[in-house]
């Protein structure tokens, strides 16, 4: 079978019904919340994981989740001062489920994000596996405060890190770093538990991003709290569980096909059991293979 049929009538359907992916995602049209220092919540809802932090200067929001999460997002800041006491929303990465509510909240705050988040929310966006289409955000919904390598932001008292790690999931993800709480937001650099989507088509790949996860580990400590991407929150021993997991299936996919295997030689051999709960999510082992097979 066409790698790209593998892809996208595996993908295509669980995108569709993302909310049944993870035990977080259960209701669409509402967030759950979990307090995890005295100023800083993270938001479940469709989407990507969301993180808010608070204070006299405002809402500095991480990621924003679909359009359609909008109103129910709204109604979540609320009891934080609402969307008018925005003062920042950052954007960990161009996909829609975490750019999408820009639209709406974009309206009342500033955007942040990597250079390449701008460029790619600019023009019109195919990510053509999957036949999805994105049209060009409206100016007020474009990131308005971009940066290549780092941005600090000082709100809260608390310290603010961006930090652009190139080649992972995306050309343009951003890991943020909230440096006085030890809690880091890793965007979808981390999927916790289950296997991640690595935007081939976008500048992604399996073995950079398991080079960028490596140098996240070696920045936090066993008590720094890591909102990952997608799935429940997390520590470093669940992100070096992920990490062992993508060097572990990229070595033993690379044998396969150092061997001569085809990509669904490869998919037919399939990889070692100790790897099967990883595809309980988002992604079948199958459609991983294809991913690391690409990206080798």
């Amino acid at each position: 079978m066409h790698i790209k049929t593998v892809i996208y009538s595996a993908i295509l359907s669980l995108l569709a019904s993302i909310s049944m992916a993870d035990t977080h995602h259960q209701n669409p049209e509402k967030f759950t919340s979990k307090k995890i220092s005295n100023n800083i919540t993270m938001l479940q809802g469709k989407g990507g994981n969301l993180a808010v932090l608070t204070g006299e200067q405002g809402i500095l929001l991480v990621d924003d989740d679909y359009k359609a999460m909008s109103s129910a997002l709204e109604k979540t800041l609320n009891p934080y001062g609402g969307s008018k006491k925005l003062a920042y929303i950052i954007n960990t990465h161009w996909h829609g489920d975490h750019t999408e509510g820009n639209l709406t909240l974009g309206k009342y705050s500033p955007i942040i994000a990597h250079d390449n988040v701008r460029k790619r929310l600019l023009n019109a966006q195919e990510i053509k596996l999957f036949k999805m289409k994105s049209q060009p955000y409206p100016e007020y919904a474009l990131p308005s405060i971009t940066f290549t390598q780092s941005l600090t932001l000082h709100i809260n008292n608390e310290t603010v890190k961006l930090l652009h790690y190139a080649g992972g999931h995306t050309d343009g993800d951003a890991v943020v770093f909230f440096e006085k709480a030890n809690i880091v937001h890793t965007g979808d650099h981390f999927f916790n538990g289950i296997y991640p989507f690595v935007d081939l088509e976008h500048g992604g790949n399996v073995l950079i991003l398991a080079k960028n996860v490596k140098s996240i580990l070696e920045v936090i400590n066993d008590k720094t709290q890591i909102i990952p991407g997608h799935g429940p929150l997390a520590d470093k021993k669940d992100l070096q569980a992920f990490h062992a997991m993508l060097i572990g299936t990229s070595a033993e996919i690379k044998t396969l096909k150092d061997k001569g295997l085809s990509l669904q030689e490869s998919q037919d051999k399939g990889l070692s059991k100790k790897w099967a709960l990883w595809s309980k999510g988002f992604l079948s082992e199958a459609v991983w293979i294809s991913l690391v097979y690409q990206s080798l």
